[in-house]
């Protein structure tokens, strides 16, 4: 489900920061998603009137190039992919994101919790829990294969107000009613 939120995160960001002509999106070229997620992304971008720029990253010395280019795009805010590898790199993704005073939207709550400023995705707990029944019906004899596959169901804005605070950000109370978790 994670490309299929990419334009909700977009969205969300966008309304957090409405004068943000210029949005960026740090992806992984490597994931077999990426042309996928750019996709919808642009999509999302050109629908809410903002200009994208797409920055690859699939080393932590990309990473930091990417951050630093964002003055120099103008980017007022960023969307990161919620690839694995910047998932693993998440507190040094959300340390960079406060160095550079860029407000940005992730796609685990994780960030969030660690000092991000905003998250949207699939309720993990949920996602393990449903995970945990699948095993236990192939414990039990099911074949995999016949198994449904199943996407998540529940997910959850989070929103850390202290780090809006921090970029001089004030949350719509229409994000605050929408979120399932305000971190203050």
């Amino acid at each position: 489900m994670q490309t299929e939120l990419m334009g909700k995160r977009l969205e969300l960001l966008s309304e957090l920061v409405p004068r943000a002509g210029v949005i960026a999106h740090l992806i992984n070229p490597t994931n077999p998603s990426a042309e996928r997620r750019m996709r919808d992304v642009q999509e999302a971008a050109r629908a809410k009137g903002v200009a994208l720029s797409t920055l690859k990253a699939e080393s932590e010395s990309d990473i930091d190039a990417a951050f630093a280019s964002l003055a120099q795009l103008q980017a007022r805010a960023l969307v990161v992919d919620p690839d694995p590898f910047f998932s693993s790199r998440r507190e040094e993704i959300v340390a960079l994101a406060a160095r550079y005073a860029v407000p940005a939207i992730y796609g685990w709550r994780e960030a969030t919790t660690t000092g991000g400023l905003i998250s949207y995705g699939a309720n993990i707990t949920s996602v393990y829990y449903q995970g945990g029944i699948l095993v236990g019906k192939i414990l039990k004899g099911a074949k995999p294969a016949d198994l449904p596959v199943r996407q998540p169901t529940k997910f959850e804005l989070v929103v850390n107000l202290k780090t809006a605070k921090a970029l001089d950000l004030t949350v719509s109370p229409s994000i605050l009613a929408r979120a399932d978790e305000v971190i203050e």
